[in-house]
């Protein structure tokens, strides 16, 4: 690796791990901690020298080393941190300067950070706001007032890009002029969910993307338990708009309250599936998330005059976020934007990415299911009673 320097040794060694098969966080930690560098760690994972090192897996052990010797071979670490840089992807150590403080001291720090934007963000005060992708039409719009009220009173939103809430907080805080945090589990170059292309672009050009697995890494499932813990430690508080009893919100508030970071829950129907997480939230003593002042009180900061109210805001595109969507294709991406709030076809066509004739053929489809209606201004979706 005679083409960086001694950090960048490190930089290349742990972007290179992180890409082989089945190698996430506590791996990684493992096999770094009994070879004490990066750079050493990468030298035994390529020999397959794993001998005694706890890989978190009894059986089929021998096999995943193997499959880690085989991909090693076609790989070089300095031309790995090349493509990175390439694609304008910064690789993040914790003792770079550009290191978040807020992960400083976490009690599960990452080894290693993928960012793409303006890694400064990352010491803005922020606040994450989080839920179920199978949000209420409700969920949806209070998840992007949400995210646009508590931009305007100067927070970053910190969210994971999911579909549902948060999409919605994302919008919502892109809308009001805000910052967006994405927190991601795949690599910065696989956007998931597909239908969120834009809002990865729009957070990467105007706040800031960020993630533990390397170009080319997969949305596979295990990595978004350790993705919610990033959520949780880059947060000044997390408010959950809506979640079942289990999900990835609540682990993102379990990851919290270990921080010692405040969790508000948004108090929904006891008729409702979507709330059943967020009213044992607070019935287990969360804070009530009922406005952004709540938040703010929260956080120990004093609600200035004229802090807008969830009812006074509204995201700037008129589209508050995802909602769940109903059959594939460009059905299921119509109505997954879809909400309370009348929305033009224009609007509807854009916020799903597909296109205008697309757009109107899914609507028809939808109405006819009574799954939304026509009302002046577009078409709105019909609340499930």
């Amino acid at each position: 690796m005679s083409r960086v320097g001694s950090g960048d040794d490190e930089r290349a060694a742990l972007a290179t791990m992180l890409g082989l098969p089945g190698m996430g966080p506590a791996r990684l930690t493992a096999v770094v901690d009994r070879a004490g560098t990066a750079v050493a760690a990468w030298e035994l994972v390529r020999r397959g020298d794993l001998a005694g090192i706890d890989l978190r897996l009894v059986q089929r052990r021998a096999e995943l080393v193997d499959r880690w010797v085989q991909a090693a071979r076609g790989l070089d670490p300095a031309d790995v941190l090349d493509r990175h840089r390439a694609a304008g992807v910064e690789v993040l150590l914790p003792d770079d300067a550009a290191w978040p403080s807020t992960l400083a001291h976490d009690p599960e720090p990452p080894r290693v950070l993928f960012v793409r934007g303006d890694v400064a963000l990352l010491e803005r005060p922020g606040v994450a706001v989080v839920g179920t992708r199978r949000c209420t039409a409700g969920g949806a719009q209070i998840a992007g007032r949400f995210g646009a009220g508590l931009a305007a009173a100067g927070l970053t939103v910190v969210s994971g890009l999911a579909l549902g809430v948060d999409g919605a907080a994302h919008r919502g805080a892109l809308g009001a002029g805000g910052i967006p945090v994405g927190v991601v589990g795949s690599g910065l170059d696989v956007v998931y969910p597909a239908r969120h292309r834009r809002l990865w672009a729009d957070v990467a050009e105007r706040g800031v993307l960020v993630g533990e697995a390397p170009l080319g890494a997969a949305p596979e499932r295990w990595r978004f338990p350790a993705r919610n813990r990033i959520i949780a430690a880059l947060s000044l508080a997390v408010v959950v708009v809506e979640s079942g009893a289990r999900g990835g919100s609540i682990t993102t508030a379990e990851e919290a309250t270990a921080r010692d970071v405040p969790v508000l829950a948004v108090p929904g129907s006891v008729l409702a599936e979507q709330s059943v997480g967020t009213n044992q939230l607070l019935f287990d003593g969360s804070g009530i998330a009922r406005d952004v002042p709540d938040v703010l009180a929260a956080l120990g900061v004093q609600v200035p005059v004229g802090t807008p109210r969830l009812f006074d805001v509204l995201p700037a595109d008129g589209l508050p976020g995802d909602v769940p969507a109903e059959g594939g294709g460009a059905v299921g991406a119509v109505a997954a934007v879809l909400s309370a709030v009348p929305a033009s076809v224009e609007r509807v066509a854009a916020a799903a990415d597909v296109s205008v004739t697309d757009a109107v053929t899914a609507l028809a489809r939808l109405e006819a299911s009574g799954a939304v209606r026509r009302v002046p201004g577009g078409y709105e979706r019909v609340a499930v009673p």
